[in-house]
């Protein structure tokens, strides 16, 4: 498990992260959201021992991660670090050495994983021959080739086809189902929203709403949609009842009083049929405009 705490950067007048708590579970995939700036890079490179905190601690399993620890973590930066006029095999090889696999295993662990991204005929060729989506791809096979205790992915999916992204998919919850916690950052709300057991927002620096999908969608408030066969107006007028939106017979409420529910329905029927009354629930997009604002 990767818990910071209190995880904090400041360069120069600018606190880039301030006071960032978040636990990454074993076995889990914990999303991790915010805009352009929100400080999500500089998370990443200081659980990775790439940035020194200013203040604050990164622990690996309860105790304060060492270098060794991190040398075992998978990691895939968001400005990509290969070799662009190397052969892709022979780099993905190089770097499993790094890793303190021999040869042999690199050798296999990247080919595996290089067919298993559709490029085991491209497996010599240069990298910067290859496209930006295949680029990618390998990038993403350097960071899990060497069997991590934990990944720490930046943007690991963008750039990818709708094929690659399914197939990244598949390898982050093989890697979950086998324990090691996965942090991935993401712009792409709806695969957050697919994928992730919790979700960290960060906005501004700080952690904004941390917590498992469902539960950060019941924080706000509840509302109803009501769908009659006429003008719904008269929903103005009900007590108990704060109304959202009226458009022609659709209605967007909150439910105030507890008996509410009951009475809109009782009214609804006597002036005619109703086609629909239920739980509006949030997305993860409507989710995160709140929470940043």
């Amino acid at each position: 498990m990767i818990e910071t705490r209190g995880l904090t950067k400041v360069f120069g007048t600018n606190r880039a992260v301030d006071d960032v708590s978040l636990t990454v579970r074993a076995g889990g995939l914990t999303g991790f959201v915010g805009g352009n700036g929100a400080g999500k890079t500089t998370t990443m490179r200081m659980i990775m021992g790439i940035l020194e905190p200013t203040d604050g601690e990164v622990l690996w399993d309860g105790r304060p991660a060492t270098r060794d620890d991190r040398a075992r973590f998978g990691y895939m930066p968001e400005e990509r670090g290969l070799y662009p006029k190397q052969p892709v095999l022979f780099q993905l090889v190089y770097l499993g050495r790094l890793h303190g696999m021999s040869a042999a295993a690199a050798k296999q662990a990247a080919t595996e994983h290089l067919e298993r991204f559709g490029l085991g005929e491209r497996k010599n060729d240069t990298l910067e021959s290859l496209s930006l989506g295949n680029q990618q791809r390998v990038q993403i096979a350097a960071a899990v080739m060497t069997g991590p205790t934990a990944l720490v992915l930046d943007e690991p999916f963008s750039g990818l086809d709708p094929e690659a992204v399914d197939s990244m998919a598949d390898l982050l919850r093989e890697s979950a189902a086998e324990g090691v916690p996965v942090l991935f950052s993401s712009h792409q709300l709806d695969l957050v929203e697919r994928l992730c057991d919790q979700l960290v927002v960060l906005s501004r620096g700080r952690v904004v709403a941390e917590g498992k999908v469902a539960d950060l969608r019941r924080r706000g408030r509840t509302l109803h949609r009501l769908v009659v066969d006429r003008d719904a107006g008269w929903v103005r007028e009900m007590a108990g009842v704060s109304v959202v939106d009226v458009d022609g017979p659709t209605a967007v409420l909150e439910l105030v009083a507890a008996d509410a529910g009951d009475r809109i329905l009782h009214e609804a029927l006597r002036r005619g049929s109703v086609k629909e009354l239920s739980t509006i629930v949030p997305s993860l997009s409507e989710i995160y405009r709140e929470v940043t604002a």
